[in-house]
């Protein structure tokens, strides 16, 4: 698709400006760090991931769609279906493989490390839906690109569905405010900033659940929907419960995070436990 890279990059400020300004209107909770201080570590790391992906990544997702229809290798090029019914399934099933591979990635200590740096921010907000370690990125590229091999979407497949992924990253990590009455309804199709948040929670039990970026239907059907955190959204604690300190959410130290942070006790196995509890247990 011609202008796939500026087309993306058009709708990924559009919408952050967007939600970057929701949230200033309308903040669904007060930020406990210095928000300057944040955004710039934050958005550090967005910059380098950005470099990472262009200097390792010359071959995308869009390219493999191209190639496989091309070719036509991959589940959808070889069954013989209608173009809507083609894209319904790549959406869908390129979703589902986005919610397997958090849950793997809460599953799986090694890889833990990585994604803890993505919770270990202490407030919430669109910068956290960007925040995610160089090395996690790419190891989600080669899992992008295995499962686009695999499946075979078009390439308008591939790029609405990470414009639509991108975009609602970023607008469930949003520190925004919704009308109960229209979260209610508005979760049935999409994962809101509330069914999200609970995934932020530093309690065990709640950031084990919630896992679906884009649509919520999967944490439903595989059992890890988990509606409102315990202690309520104004009250409840953003994190993990071993990163605490401030200093730790600077850029240098979160790029070191995986190498040289307690993992804590996050892993899959822990699910329904407390934090507190497993301290007291020892």
């Amino acid at each position: 698709m011609e202008n796939e890279a500026a087309i993306r990059l058009g709708f990924f400020f559009g919408i952050f400006i967007m939600v970057a300004i929701w949230e200033l209107r309308s903040p669904r909770r007060t930020l406990t760090m210095s928000k300057k201080v944040r955004w710039f570590s934050n958005m550090g790391v967005v910059a380098l991931d950005t470099l990472a992906v262009r200097l390792l990544f010359p071959v995308i997702g869009v390219h493999v769609a191209f190639t496989a229809q091309q070719k036509g290798f991959g589940l959808l090029n070889i069954l013989d279906l209608p173009e809507w019914m083609a894209f319904i399934i790549g959406v869908l099933a390129m979703d589902m493989v986005v919610y397997l591979q958090h849950l793997m990635f809460h599953a799986v200590p090694l890889i833990w490390r990585l994604h803890m740096m993505h919770h270990a921010d202490l407030d919430y907000d669109v910068t956290t839906g960007l925040r995610f370690h160089p090395v996690e990125i790419i190891l989600s590229m080669f899992i992008k690109m295995t499962a686009i091999a695999a499946l075979g979407p078009s390439v308008v497949a591939v790029v609405i569905f990470e414009i639509v992924l991108n975009g609602t990253a970023m607008f469930n990590h949003g520190n925004i405010k919704l009308p109960l009455h229209i979260d209610k309804y508005l979760r049935l199709l999409v994962v809101t900033p509330d069914m999200h948040r609970v995934h932020h929670s530093v309690t065990i039990r709640e950031t084990n659940s919630n896992f679906g970026f884009n649509f919520p239907w999967w944490d439903r059907l595989f059992g890890t929907y988990r509606a409102q955190p315990v202690a309520g959204h104004e009250g409840m604690t953003i994190g993990l419960s071993q990163f605490r300190d401030p200093k730790q959410n600077n850029l240098l130290g979160m790029l070191l995070l995986p190498f040289t942070g307690n993992p804590g006790r996050y892993s899959m196995s822990r699910i329904g436990a407390d934090p507190e509890k497993i301290k007291k247990q020892g």
